[in-house]
């Protein structure tokens, strides 16, 4: 016999999800979002929708979203750069990728955060890809070394030739899409079989409140057209642009999804599509936006139940924290958020590593938060009946043997393995007097002696030479359109 109840963390009833969606649906149809894309609107209107008259908003009715909600898939494979399968991407499976698009990472030798290079890029890139709980990779830092306009596939370059893990990524210009897309082809081998075999997912986020830019509508029409998942990560910050309630917030999250979703569907119905979010509290105290907020999370578990309700594969940016470096706060909150976001059912929770409002990115907090992200894996793997019973007949074993402890016992060998998560030594299980042999040293201080040995000799599964120097050859002739003779030195490893 063999049984799992998966956990689950809910907090809106069906009545509320559907109150919720219907507000979401009546605002596309009435108050309308703005897209600034022209070939954007034009899909639109052609598929029924209508334009205001001064030509800023387009109202979009509820039988287009209800056409476009059923072509949409409810949930894909993502592969490696070897064509490996690492996992569904929806139901219930739960994938942690690091935070990204962090513009400064954390030293820990000063205990501050400064500007990223390009060693430090490949550093991220290079613990990622030695911690086990990281299916996924994430261009999750932005390197200050070369200019702005070449920073998004860069990033992807960097990624690609320095491990062979599936990437979530992003544009930040439209014409970077063409070379990012060269890239995700060469690493495939053909544009069919990226599409067969996704290796990538683009985050597309709509400007609160209810805009899709120029460049995001064109980034989810790029995705569509060429099969590439698309993540829609709604950003609503309560109270400043969006609804304070939490209510109000989910329904503009809601809005500005489905209106995402809708565009990319027109374009190529059935392409891989995700329902994401980083919605966040906007703190009038401090002007700021904490995504570690309780608040921010039981939005995240919202919009989490309302995504699983239409059948789509679900994103959040949790287990993460706004602390400025990886001490008690940041624990706290990446913790409770990793629980809580495989606890609701989130299909892609991105975020270990990121402190400080996801600005910055510490090598320290990836290897604590990946200790948490472990433990949430055993988490979702629930309680299971491994045997015909529970353990009466372990237990009518251990007294007609007269036996003094279950450590020799065959049940114990034959399932303490399978049965408990053992963490590394950055976790301290030990005994105090352990812990005082070994320096006192707290959990950052471990985890920076773990990042350390993770980069003096990386076990890094980096790309072939035939496809590195093809790689190589499409970025630079992009460096060099844009002005760049050469790029800064890439082969530390």
């Amino acid at each position: 016999m063999s049984s799992t109840r998966l956990p689950r963390a809910e907090l809106l009833s069906s009545g509320q999800i559907e109150q919720i969606v219907g507000e979401a649906i009546a605002v596309l149809a009435e108050v309308g979002v703005v897209f600034e894309n022209a070939e954007a609107v034009e899909r639109l209107t052609a598929a029924g929708a209508t334009v205001s008259d001064d030509g800023t908003r387009v109202f979009i009715r509820e039988n287009l979203v209800d056409q476009c909600l059923r072509t949409a898939p409810d949930s894909f494979n993502l592969y490696d750069r070897d064509g490996e399968d690492v996992g569904c991407v929806g139901r219930d499976n739960v994938i942690f990728d690091p935070g990204s698009t962090a513009i400064s990472v954390f030293d820990f030798s000063n205990n501050s955060a400064k500007k990223p290079t390009t060693r430090d890029v490949i550093e991220f890139i290079a613990v990622t890809d030695q911690l086990a709980a990281f299916d996924v990779q994430s261009t999750g830092v932005v390197p200050d070394d070369l200019p702005d306009a070449l920073a998004d596939r860069y990033r992807l370059f960097l990624a690609l030739t320095h491990s062979k893990k599936p990437v979530i990524t992003g544009t930040f210009l439209k014409e970077a899409f063409p070379v990012m897309l060269e890239m995700l082809v060469a690493a495939r081998g053909s544009a069919d079989a990226l599409r067969d075999k996704p290796l990538a997912i683009f985050d597309c986020c709509p400007s609160p409140p209810l805009m899709w830019s120029d460049l995001t509508c064109q980034a989810l029409m790029d995705c569509a057209t060429h099969g590439i998942p698309a993540e829609t990560v709604s950003m609503p910050l309560f109270g400043a642009t969006a609804p304070v309630t939490l209510t109000g917030s989910l329904v503009q999250h809601t809005a500005e999804s489905l209106s995402g979703l809708v565009i990319h569907q027109l374009t190529n119905p059935g392409a891989p599509i995700v329902y994401g979010g980083a919605p966040a509290v906007f703190d009038m105290r401090k002007a700021t936006t904490p995504l570690g907020a309780i608040e921010t999370m039981m939005v995240d578990i919202g919009y989490t139940q309302i995504g699983k309700s239409l059948r789509l594969p679900i994103h959040a940016y949790m287990a993460l924290s706004d602390a400025k470096s990886p001490d008690y706060q940041a624990g706290f909150e990446t913790a409770m958020g990793a629980v809580l976001a495989a606890m609701a059912g989130v299909n892609i929770v991105s975020g270990p590593g990121i402190l400080d409002f996801v600005a910055c990115q510490s090598l320290e907090k990836l290897v604590l938060d990946s200790e948490v992200c472990m433990m949430v894996r055993r988490l979702v793997e629930g309680i299971s009946f491994k045997d015909d019973t529970a353990g009466i007949e372990v237990l009518r074993e251990f007294v007609s043997t007269g036996a003094k402890t279950f450590m020799t016992s065959e049940h114990t060998r034959r399932h303490f393995r399978d049965e408990v998560y053992y963490p590394s030594d950055v976790v301290d299980r030990g005994t105090y007097g352990e812990w005082e042999t070994a320096g006192r040293k707290s959990a950052a201080e471990r985890a920076h002696e773990t990042v350390q040995k993770l980069l003096d000799n990386p076990a890094l599964s980096k790309a072939p030479e035939e496809l590195i120097q093809q790689l190589s050859g499409i970025m630079t002739a992009d460096a060099r359109r844009h002005g760049l003779d050469s790029l800064p030195d890439w082969r530390i490893y």
